[in-house]
């Protein structure tokens, strides 16, 4: 038998739609109020919101003469037709969610629109009207829910524990704080209050509200315009990726949503400057014309469907690269404070510990210790001290002598024999002309056993040269001198008045993926001595035979050699012998994927990966040669700040930070 359902019985259900929890009741009436034109609003809870809910506006309020309409389902005063609804510029238009409140709480309204002489007081319980009359009371509005799912007690028991419901309505209040920082925005819990937010239409200080001071100083301005969509808002600096997702917050026309659009567009330009495993943060408000996205797809509101998504990816995706280019700095390295000068006597009893360093954003590796030496440190005679470096002829520049035998030795290379100390200030490095970026010049691997020209043994002293003065409009050529190499695998140079600490893998890597990209992977090749056969799966030796132009242009040339393999005959210079067959099963395997051709993103792919195998590894023997270029590289261009998998490439130490450790400054 087909009936009609009784009015409340198809209240409930409806409401079923809309009030979920305390969280959503509070999304929908704070949506309301900003609608409606409030600066400030304040939100209260009693036991999660379960037992008490309070939203206080400034807002136009509600006419005397509306205020029952408004609690009929389907009131609204934000759409009059079907036109409206596809350009729809409010937060709130369906005109259910007072009536969906009403019919599972006892709600309680104060209401005073402006140009009236009285504000009005109206009470509904279970969608029944109990009280309506005229009331003294300020502008706005103050609508307080008691009780909710007070009269549906099969609801009330999927409700969560108070201290969770109370969280979620919190991270409801952090999202809309965040997507209208015009908008003042006070949250009393429990009679504490736990969030005051300016409402001075800046974002960066409503982040600081919301999140704290220790996230919002990893943060960065993004300013973006393209195609009609602009992007604005902020990011997190990579150094300060997050373990998940939880943190990005997209928001559409001032309206918070879930995008897929804009979650991968973020992640895909953080690619390379982020460590694997890791997620960026966001607050990313997107504007576009309102036709070209349709809001009305979900019950609550938070999924969107866009007219063309390639406008809002490409928007997101190119703003995010320019703000990190622009923003992200290269990270320097913090000490901790100088212990003071004047002790107490209680303090002169104790040892003083070792003054601590520590990166900002990330940390120090922990040196190699020994049950003999457990702190790792390096055991030098002190004859050797001065003589770890002697300067060559050429230019004044320094030369590393060869590993001394110290058993405890940190990777810094002495002099096999004892040399005249040499003081620091008299070497300096010739003028160079131009400054090349690693795009432009990549860092070519050089033999192990190169080493710069000996020193004359008739030369008493270093030449030294003196720079010809500048141009005009020209900056003088940095002073660069190379101190050493640490654990195999860090170089340390002085560079003006820093120092400069850096991963030479991560670094001369950085520098190859640039330069395949600058080159589109157009590399000088050259025929190998003795061919190298290479033996694939029969799908990707049949795709890298079906593309040869593509394998020619990532620097390789290959034969059909049967029976699934392929034959090497020339290789780019860059690649080691070793490295060739896992290196041309990788391109053939991305031209599998591929099936025609490779995308820009499987290109990146396929660069970070060659990049990663042809670069100076940890631990390798490196000479002064490759060192030095190494560091005049990484300095002349400021780009060069992560390597492909997001690990930083180099931290720098001003002067003016060690001096302040000596207690030379204040």
């Amino acid at each position: 038998m087909i009936q009609v359902l009784d009015k409340h019985v198809a209240d409930l259900i409806a409401a079923g739609e809309v009030v979920e929890r305390p969280a959503s009741v509070i999304k929908e009436l704070v949506e309301n109020a900003i609608d409606a034109g409030a600066r400030a609003v304040t939100v209260e809870i009693q036991h999660g919101g379960v037992t008490l809910m309070r939203v206080t506006d400034d807002g136009c309020g509600i006419p005397h003469a509306e205020v029952p309409t408004a609690f009929l389902r389907h009131a609204t005063s934000k759409v009059h037709d079907e036109v409206d609804l596809e350009a729809i510029g409010t937060l709130g238009f369906r005109g259910e969610a007072l009536a969906s409140i009403a019919s599972v709480s006892r709600v309680s309204m104060l209401t005073h629109a402006a140009g009236e002489a009285d504000g009005t007081r109206y009470e509904i319980e279970g969608s029944e009207e109990t009280v309506y009359e005229e009331a003294g009371c300020p502008r706005g509005t103050t609508i307080l829910i008691r009780d909710l799912f007070y009269n549906t007690p099969a609801r009330m028991k999927f409700l969560k524990k108070d201290v969770s419901e109370g969280n979620a309505v919190a991270g409801v209040l952090d999202r809309i704080a965040l997507s209208h920082p015009e908008v003042s925005l006070r949250f009393v819990r429990e009679g504490k209050q736990q969030l005051l937010t300016p409402g001075d239409g800046d974002l960066y200080s409503c982040a600081y509200a919301v999140y704290g001071k220790a996230f919002a100083d990893q943060l960065m301005p993004v300013d973006y315009e393209a195609d009609g969509v602009r992007v604005h808002g902020l990011i997190i600096r990579p150094l300060a990726a997050r373990q998940n997702r939880t943190m990005q917050s997209f928001f559409i026309n001032g309206r918070y949503v879930k995008t897929r659009t804009g979650q991968v567009a973020l992640e895909e330009a953080y690619k390379h400057a982020i460590q694997a495993g890791r997620f960026p943060a966001c607050i990313l408000h997107i504007e576009l014309p309102r036709g070209l996205v349709d809001v009305n797809v979900h019950p609550a509101k938070v999924e969107v469907r866009f007219q063309n998504e390639r406008p809002v990816f490409s928007a997101i995706y190119h703003g995010v690269q320019n703000a990190l280019a622009a923003h992200d700095g290269r990270p320097h390295l913090a000490l901790g404070q100088p212990k003071p000068a004047v002790q107490t006597a209680m303090d002169a009893l104790q040892p003083a510990p070792a003054p601590q360093l520590r990166l900002t954003p990330s940390s120090v590796p922990t040196p190699a210790s020994s049950p003999a030496n457990p702190k790792g440190f390096e055991r030098l005679p002190a004859s050797d001290f001065l003589s770890r470096y002697t300067a060559g002829s050429s230019g004044g520049r320094l030369k590393l002598g060869q590993p001394s035998e110290s058993p405890y030795r940190t990777g810094i290379r002495l002099p096999a024999q004892p040399a005249s100390p040499v003081a620091p200030a008299s070497v300096t490095p010739p003028q160079e002309e131009h400054r090349p970026s690693a795009a432009q010049l990549p860092l070519e691997r050089m033999p192990a056993s190169a080493e710069p020209d000996a020193t004359p043994a008739d030369a008493a002293e270093p030449v030294v040269e003196v720079p010809p003065a500048p141009q005009a409009g020209e900056l003088p050529a940095p002073d660069i001198r190379l101190i050493g190499e640490v654990f195999g695998t860090y170089v340390i140079a002085q560079v003006d008045d820093a120092v400069y600490l850096i991963d030479k893998h991560a670094a001369h890597e950085r520098m190859l993926f640039e330069a395949l990209k600058a080159r589109q992977g157009a590399l000088s090749r050259q025929l190998l001595l003795s061919p190298v056969v290479v033996t694939l799966p029969r799908e990707l030796y049949g795709a890298l035979l079906a593309h040869p132009e593509q394998v020619e242009r990532l620097g390789f040339r290959v034969e059909d050699f049967g029976g699934g393999s392929v034959i090497v005959r020339e290789a780019a210079t860059l690649y080691r012998e070793a490295d060739i067959p896992a290196v041309v099963e990788e391109i053939a395997a991305a031209l599998a994927a591929g099936k025609l051709d490779l995308t820009p993103s499987r290109l990146d792919e396929l660069y970070h990966s060659i990049a990663c195998r042809a670069a100076i590894k940890a631990h390798d023997l490196s000479n002064e040669r490759e060192l030095r270029r190494i560091v005049e590289l990484v300095q002349a261009d400021a780009s060069l700040r992560y390597c492909p998998h997001g690990r930083p490439i180099a931290f720098v130490l001003t002067r003016h930070e060690l001096e302040r450790q000596f207690g030379r400054v204040m």
